[in-house]
């Protein structure tokens, strides 16, 4: 017999993301959600932020969506539902999500070599420390990465955005990240060592801009023209793109960062050592790893479809499995064992918090101090997005502000799962 739960969702997919009758009838308490209205209004009032939106869905139904403040403070333009961010490493569970698409055609196994797809790779060294006279030492890679461990984070390339790791820094040198399109980019890499042996560690990278490479390698189609054919489009994410075109340049939020010696914030100029894109014109560099733009609405219906497994409005992109396969840690337990994570950012991956197939992923939510449901996906951006969906609790959350460096404990990302759940009182309904 099917459950209510089970008949509900399944009505609500084929209109999802409509509004709730009542938080009440999807399990909220109102006056506690009003807590999570009020962090959120507090955090533009004091300035912290410019403006903000938020979004909860519960069963595919919108439980809160609200504006804060402005997205632009030279010109005092409102925050509206429809303004549009930018999504920076929250363009990673799309490009994933493209891989998986691939993955079910059978363009690609789990744990076949990236080399199958860039040979260029194939002469890689990996880095084992110093020499005495200040150059790395290197030794052979013991076999090549597998896509699995490019889609975790646990292939060993850099990124650039830190430079305690002289890979790192060999990344910023040689400008991966501004390279001449994701050819020019391989060509960067290939010159670089990996920061360990393949699969013996975690570390955030350019594994996601990489697959943004595999993908037009396999498919023969420019990457963005990939997802615009195949994801954006089906799901109706109309204002999502790698440019803002002209006549949407109104809605497009400033982003900001914060002044260190004022406390204030400031209209951002320089992002890990590069000028900030216009998002005017075409970039030379489509970056499945960071290069999106899009409104709030638009990552929901990502989200949601990630939350009915595969499917929005009749439109099915993966199957259950393949989403329940992202969602699945894979990182080993000898990894895990170490604590490696985006540790500035005070993330640590261990046995409650995995990372699966380009997706964060809480194993043991309780044990790690979390109220979310097991099993919740997530991800955020470097300005101030973050979203996460929770199979357990049928619940998917996107909040936007756009501010760089908000690493606080009690920043908005982190605030709002608590305060999310606290308020689901009925989590039966």
């Amino acid at each position: 017999m099917i459950s209510l739960r089970s008949f509900v969702a399944a009505v609500v997919a084929a209109t999802a993301l409509s509004p709730a009758q009542s938080p009440e009838a999807l399990g909220f308490d109102s006056q506690r959600l009003a807590r999570l209205d009020a962090y959120m209004a507090k955090t533009v009032s004091d300035g912290r932020v410019s403006g903000m939106v938020t979004l909860l869905a519960r069963h595919g139904q919108i439980v809160s969506q609200k504006t804060y403040g402005v997205q632009s403070l030279a010109t005092g333009a409102p925050m509206t539902k429809d303004t549009i961010f930018r999504f920076y490493s929250m363009s990673k569970p799309i490009t994933g999500v493209a891989m998986m698409m691939l993955f079910e055609e059978g363009k690609w196994r789990l744990d076949q070599p990236i080399t199958a797809f860039i040979p260029e790779f194939r002469s890689l060294k990996v880095t084992t420390g110093k020499n005495a006279d200040g150059t790395l030492a290197l030794e052979p890679m013991k076999r090549p990465p597998t896509m699995r461990e490019l889609m975790s984070h646990s292939a060993g390339f850099g990124y650039g955005l830190f430079e305690e790791h002289p890979v790192d820094k060999l990344y910023r040198e040689k400008g991966v990240l501004a390279a001449n399109g994701l050819a020019d980019m391989i060509k960067r890499t290939a010159e670089i060592p990996l920061m360990y042996q393949p699969g013996t560690r975690w570390s955030y990278s350019s594994a996601v801009d990489i697959q943004g490479y595999i993908i037009e390698k396999i498919t023969g189609m420019k990457f963005g023209d990939f997802l615009q054919q195949r994801i954006f489009k089906p799901l109706k994410m109309n204002d999502t793109a790698f440019l803002v075109p002209r006549e949407k340049m109104n809605r497009f939020a400033a982003v900001y960062a914060p002044n260190l010696m004022t406390g204030k914030i400031e209209e951002a100029k320089v992002l890990f050592g590069v000028p900030m894109p216009t998002y005017a014109e075409p970039p030379a560099l489509e970056s499945g790893g960071g290069g999106l733009v899009g409104t709030i609405m638009d990552y929901a219906r990502f989200a949601q479809m990630v939350a009915n497994k595969g499917e929005l409005d009749g439109v099915r992109l993966l199957s259950p499995a393949s989403i329940e396969m992202m969602g699945t840690n894979m990182l080993s337990h000898e990894v895990l064992a170490k604590g490696d994570g985006l540790l500035p950012l005070g993330l640590r991956f261990d046995e409650t918090t995995g990372f699966g197939l380009d997706f964060q992923v809480m194993t043991d939510p309780r044990a790690a101090g979390h109220l979310e449901g097991k099993g919740t996906m997530s991800w955020e951006g470097a300005a101030g997005t973050w979203f996460w969906v929770d199979p357990t609790n049928d619940v998917i959350f996107v909040g936007m502000e756009q501010r760089m460096g908000d690493v606080a404990n009690d920043s908005p990302a982190r605030a709002s799962r608590n305060l999310v759940y606290q308020a689901l009182v009925h989590p039966e309904k």
